[in-house]
């Protein structure tokens, strides 16, 4: 088991001053089997009340809005959780048995939808294909997740959130986002439902306890294949104690960490950080 300590913080600068804004914030670990929210606690300058509400996939968003004129607003996110997780079993299915259970599933028919983001070129097919073992979706599922991660180099700065699943793979690169994307696209394409997963990661392999470290915002993937299963292609290793999960959707577009309109002139910029300890 291991015990993270998680703080994230953002910052909304704007050109001209807002007069109003509106907001919803995604960055709280989720209370699961398998983790477990020690404290939570989110501050926002200037201060404004904060309401919480699930969506429709299990993700705690954060509501809020500012109705006075103001040219930044600061966010600090800061989260002890503990992870504990065990080997999955995975059992043996195939592809028809899968097929089965989402045609009689809504949440499983609606993770086997592509989405803009998510939509695969040809050749995501056809390496879904080429890895597809029909009577084994587990390791169909596995095998097509390496051959992904392996596929796309981890480049920052080549793509933004609104790249697609199509831009990154005619890049070759990309970043934990764009590979979740193609990754999603792939399953999708051979009849295994797939969902986005977002959280953080603690960077260091083997962590030093008690040091803080610049962490990241993750994203990776969960198939099923009789249960889910979660795996990361961007650094081709299965979900361990250094991954914390946030939220499920789609693609990104369902568990952006803030999204929120304002009434103004001018532009706007986010800069973000993550910081993680490892306590115990």
């Amino acid at each position: 088991m291991s015990r993270l300590k998680v703080v994230h913080t953002l910052e909304f600068l704007y050109e001209n001053p807002a007069h109003a804004s509106y907001n919803e914030v995604r960055i709280s670990p989720l209370q699961e089997m398998d983790q477990t929210v020690l404290s939570s606690s989110i501050t926002l300058d200037p201060p404004v009340p904060l309401r919480h509400s699930v969506d429709g996939f299990g993700t705690t968003v954060g509501e809020f809005e500012l109705l006075q004129a103001h040219t930044k607003l600061h966010l600090r996110a800061e989260t002890v959780v503990a992870v504990q997780r065990s080997a999955v079993f995975v059992p043996t299915m195939s592809v028809e048995e899968v097929c089965s259970r989402t045609l009689s599933s809504l949440e499983l028919a609606e993770m086997m939808v592509q989405t803009p983001l998510t939509a695969p070129p040809s050749g995501v097919r056809q390496l879904a294909q080429d890895a597809l073992e029909p009577e084994d979706v587990g390791a169909s599922a596995l095998a097509l997740c390496q051959r992904v991660g392996e596929a796309i180099k981890y480049v920052s700065g080549v793509t933004t959130v609104h790249s697609t699943a199509a831009d990154a793979w005619a890049l070759g690169s990309g970043v934990c986002q764009d590979i979740a994307h193609v990754a999603l696209g792939a399953l999708r394409s051979v009849g295994i439902p797939a969902r986005y997963v977002s959280g953080y990661l603690h960077p260091s392999r083997e962590p030093e306890k008690g040091k803080a470290v610049a962490g990241e915002a993750h994203a990776w993937v969960e198939y099923f294949a009789g249960r889910w299963v979660g795996y990361d292609p961007t650094n081709l290793i299965p979900i361990g104690e250094r991954h914390v999960v946030v939220g499920r959707g789609r693609d990104y577009r369902d568990v952006p960490p803030l999204r929120g309109v304002f009434d103004g002139e001018g532009s706007s910029r986010m800069e973000a950080s993550v910081e993680v300890t490892l306590l115990a």
